[in-house]
């Protein structure tokens, strides 16, 4: 299940985009967290929504020890010890211009990024993210945050990581959700992948097995059923999936207007289970068990 934390006290916010799903201070995260437990989910995402003021060309924001990330991870782990937290390596939330890496001429400096993401990853493990997931897309961060990881005594910190992540049209209701929609100025499409392009998605999957990634995620999820099966059938490591925010929208809006009913959420998810996936992130974990009754 993903979660939006913010910053404040005593706060849930809808977020309008996005249906059902809400923003939560840190201080309320047992709302949701309680649910999680209930009903056994396994793992959770955490993402953060900062304010303007924290965000710079750098990102520098992420590696502050006592950001949201930080003070979500320390609470997690002392009251739900038993629920795997997932944390996005990126500086897309923190960054002023909304991009993951650093900008250098208008254009993501890949080895540049690099060196901030592995400082990044390691201050997660070091507060207690049990999975780091590098969703940057920069080439070779796999191999250098793995050999970070060792170094510093977190060789069970596992890594997923986003091996193929296309650049689509379906993310636009999570840029609102961690507030980098309106900064973006232009496309990622330098450093994201071309979505006709079926064949360099086992390039990705094989370089980053080779560096060390525990496991790939393919996203979006139901456009790309597709590349699910072929990495799958390719590769012998877990496969998982991103039913991403412009999927559940698309789906929300449907059922709210009565266009659907509410078994293709199921219908979706089961989906991705054929194709081969092993698991799915998906903004419905919190309400499966009352779609199925």
């Amino acid at each position: 299940l993903p979660i939006f934390v913010r910053e404040g006290s005593k706060i849930i916010e809808p977020i309008k985009s996005m249906p059902g799903v809400n923003r939560y201070s840190v201080d309320k995260l047992s709302v949701i967290l309680d649910k999680v437990k209930k009903y056994k989910i396994p793992m959770v995402a955490i993402f953060p929504y900062i304010s303007s003021k924290k965000k710079n060309i750098y990102g520098t924001e992420a590696l502050n020890r006592d950001n949201l990330i930080c003070k979500s991870l320390k609470i997690i782990k002392k009251k739900y010890p038993n629920i795997g937290v997932m944390c996005d390596v990126a500086l897309d939330p923190y960054t002023s211009h909304g991009h993951d890496g650093i900008l250098i001429d208008n254009k993501i400096d890949n080895d540049e990024t690099i060196k901030i993401l592995i400082k990044q990853a390691l201050l997660q493990a070091e507060m207690g993210c049990d999975v780091v997931a590098p969703s940057d897309m920069m080439d070779g961060r796999i191999g250098k945050i793995r050999k970070s990881l060792d170094k510093n005594g977190y060789q069970m910190t596992q890594i997923l990581s986003y091996a193929v992540k296309y650049a689509s049209s379906f993310y636009g209701p999570f840029r609102d959700a961690v507030g980098s929609k309106g900064l973006l100025k232009n496309n990622k499409k330098n450093y994201q992948m071309d979505f006709k392009n079926k064949d360099e998605a086992l390039r990705e999957v094989s370089l980053d097995i080779k560096e060390g990634a525990d496991i790939v995620m393919i996203k979006p999820g139901l456009p790309y059923l597709d590349i699910i099966r072929s990495v799958k059938e390719n590769f012998k490591i877990p496969v998982m999936a991103y039913q991403v925010s412009g999927e559940y929208s698309l789906l929300c809006n449907a059922i709210n207007k009565d266009l659907i009913t509410k078994n293709a959420v199921i219908e979706s998810l089961i989906a991705f289970k054929r194709a081969g996936a092993n698991a799915i992130v998906s903004y419905y974990a919190d309400r499966i068990d009352k779609i199925l009754k």
